[in-house]
């Protein structure tokens, strides 16, 4: 009976190691930094931070998201970027959502792009009032301009294709580019998988997430399954360049279908520009 008994004791602690690993990489964050270098970024944007967050699903990141804001806060970024997935529609309760991005208007500017999760949401509308009353950018379809000393770039924002069920992006992604011109350009899109267009548009930086790091990830692999990319998605985590475009993909910070995380911390992302 001992070996038995033995061998019950050793599973124990590794279920219990397993629950305890799971729920501490599904609430702590993980930072992600990155360097773009351009010849396109102005002189006076050199140094220029933008703080990403994606995807998260009415998630707290310690409790009122004060882990998660208290990070963006010690960066000190000059912008934040929100791109899409911020609400879950299948946890409507948008306060979470609206106290974050609140809370982080006050740290810095604050541009938002909606994500497929909001199209299914009857309270989206009330929900983007909500967002430009605590001074949120929202772009839809839309774009804003930075302008430091007469140099500026223009930040593009995408609206998510499942508000006009799936229809093509392109000729609003021509008609913001055409409004940006020459000037440097970053796009805030939900979705990674439209890369290759994004890259025919000759867009500078795009920031996205859609894809929660392939919720599984594997030693060696990276992402097991991401929505409308399937089994082992190209684009799931981290930086992609293709000619001129350079593509920040966030693993996002909280869950939505699939209700956990394995090896896939949530994810803060930060981006700092070098001109050349």
């Amino acid at each position: 009976m001992k070996p038995f008994k033995t061998k019950s004791k050793v599973f124990l602690i590794i279920f219990i190691f397993l629950i305890v690993w799971i729920f501490w990489s599904n609430t702590t964050l993980s930072i992600s930094k990155y360097i773009i270098s351009d010849e396109s970024v102005p002189s006076e944007f050199n140094g220029f931070k933008i703080a990403h967050i994606s995807d998260l699903h009415n998630a707290e990141i310690g409790k009122g998201n004060k882990n998660l804001l208290a990070n963006i806060k010690e960066e000190n970024p000059d912008i934040i970027v929100i791109t899409g997935d911020i609400i879950d529609r299948n946890n409507t309760d948008t306060a979470v959502a609206i106290n974050f991005a609140e809370a982080a208007s006050k740290i810095a500017p604050c541009f938002y792009v909606n994500g497929n999760h909001e199209a299914s949401v009857n309270e989206y509308n009330d929900f983007k009032k909500a967002l430009k009353n605590v001074g949120i950018t929202v772009l839809e379809d839309d774009y804003s301009v930075i302008d430091k000393n007469g140099q500026k770039i223009y930040v593009l924002g995408l609206s998510d294709p499942s508000f006009s069920g799936g229809r093509d992006i392109t000729s609003s992604l021509k008609h913001l580019k055409e409004a940006a011109g020459s000037n440097y350009t970053i796009l805030l899109s939900h979705r990674p998988e439209l890369f290759e267009l994004y890259s025919e548009y000759e867009i500078n930086l795009v920031f996205s997430g859609h894809a929660h790091g392939g919720q599984f990830r594997l030693p060696f692999i990276g992402g097991l399954i991401a929505p409308n990319q399937g089994l082992f998605p190209k684009y799931d985590s981290g930086l992609y360049t293709e000619e001129t475009t350079s593509m920040i993909v966030s693993r996002g910070i909280g869950n939505s279908i699939i209700p956990i995380r394995i090896n896939n911390r949530p994810n803060l992302v930060f981006a700092e520009l070098k001109s050349k």
